[in-house]
């Protein structure tokens, strides 16, 4: 009688058990719950590219400036200020020249004498 009454107990155990798991699968099988999942998943992807896109701008900005700094340094933009005549040092000039293009030196230069040809922009 005990062994019968083991047995049965364990039957409505696992009879239960089943039953529970089969309506949770159902209830996030409906069109209501995988909407919902779905959206928690997308605002969960937004919030991870989000992150990351403040990381990469975060990256960039600090690379930017370091990047702006060496650029003053070569051009001599940060030179120490000259105290006896308060200017800052001359300016470095660039290693290599555009000798080729003989551009006017200034807006009041004869416009005559500077050649311009369209198709060489490009």
């Amino acid at each position: 009688m005990l062994r019968r009454t083991f047995w049965f107990t364990t039957g409505v155990a696992a009879g239960v058990w089943a039953t529970t798991k089969v309506n949770r699968k159902l209830r996030q099988l409906t069109p209501e719950s995988l909407a919902a999942t779905a959206a928690n998943k997308a605002i969960e992807a937004g919030g991870r590219l989000k992150d990351r896109a403040v990381g990469f701008a975060l990256d960039v900005r600090d690379n930017m400036a370091h990047r702006e700094a060496e650029l003053g340094d070569a051009l001599g933009l940060n030179a120490p200020v000259d105290p006896a005549h308060g200017l800052p040092a001359p300016r470095r000039y660039t290693a290599v020249e555009n000798r080729s293009d003989p551009k006017p030196v200034s807006k009041y230069v004869d416009r005559t004498t500077y050649s311009y040809n369209r198709n060489e922009d490009h």
